[in-house]
């Protein structure tokens, strides 16, 4: 898979300003470990709810990489603002990019990444989709972690109901990206499906959902409109076997329609390939 030159989407913030996370704990390591990782996926519904609110949950729980849905940049719903790049500012996560699916409000609309690390070279792809419904993607981010090339996959799937053949399609085409990519993997974003899916559980086949192995407390990620009804899990990490799960938390905080995913794992050591003496 060849992935293109940043081209200036990501952008280097000036300071670094990450406060101690007070929604989701302390890290589980005391001593700083490059390894140990904490990720965050959140669909932010363009802001509309405010987006400080948004930065504070951010802010709030200090994670490494975010994957965001539902983004704005320029738009007028977003009084002209790129948002990738004022939660860049606003969270201290340095590096940040903005992936247009399609245009709204005079502005683009699309998925975005936040990153402690410095991010190598990004890709985005058409997801299938049948004419005449809003255009989806799947963006791939390189990033360098602890000396080592790590995948970032974001993707927000079609919404329901009565679409789940497109979500398989479009399952089975990260599938097949992620499969063509030897290096360690998150897939992280808005499935619009649950965790007994058709494609939920294709992309388990290569992938571990963060969530079952270390999840702890309520899973549910979007609050259905009527208030005494349950929320319903549509949101998801996964992490390829080069990452062991450690813990995993939705945070119920009102500042989008989703609830946010945040998980902690750690990238296990690479591989020792044999050499030519090895094998004599």
């Amino acid at each position: 898979m060849r992935l293109f030159p940043l081209l200036g989407l990501v952008i280097l913030s000036s300071s670094w300003a990450c406060t101690a996370p007070a929604r989701f704990g302390p890290r589980t390591s005391v001593a700083p470990d490059a390894t140990l990782l904490r990720v965050m996926t959140y669909n932010i519904k363009s802001g509309t709810r405010g987006l400080d609110d948004v930065a504070e949950v951010i802010r709030d729980t200090a994670p490494d990489i975010v994957a965001l849905q539902e983004v704005d940049s320029r738009s007028r719903r977003a009084g002209k603002l790129d948002q990738a790049a004022v939660l860049s500012e606003r969270t201290g996560l340095p590096y940040h990019a903005h992936f247009r699916t399609r245009d709204v409000f005079g502005g683009a609309y699309g998925l975005a990444l936040l990153s402690r690390f410095p991010v190598e070279a990004l890709a985005q792809y058409p997801l299938p989709m049948p004419k005449g419904l809003e255009p989806r993607t799947v963006v791939h981010a390189l990033l360098k972690v602890a000396g080592r090339e790590v995948s970032v996959y974001i993707t927000h799937l079609v919404h329901p109901p009565f679409r789940n053949h497109i979500r398989v399609r479009q399952g089975e085409f990260i599938a097949g990206l992620m499969a063509r990519d030897p290096r360690p993997k998150l897939l992280m974003g808005d499935f619009n499906d649950g965790p007994d899916s058709d494609t939920v559980r294709l992309l388990r086949r290569q992938m571990r959902d963060v969530f079952d192995a270390s999840g702890s407390g309520w899973d549910g990620t979007f609050q259905l409109p009527l208030p005494f009804l349950p929320s319903i899990r549509l949101d998801y990490v996964l992490a390829s076997d080069a990452f062991v799960p450690l813990r995993s938390r939705v945070l119920r905080v009102e500042a989008s329609d989703h609830y946010p995913v945040v998980a902690e794992v750690r990238l296990k050591e690479a591989p020792v390939l044999g050499t030519a003496a090895d094998a004599q």
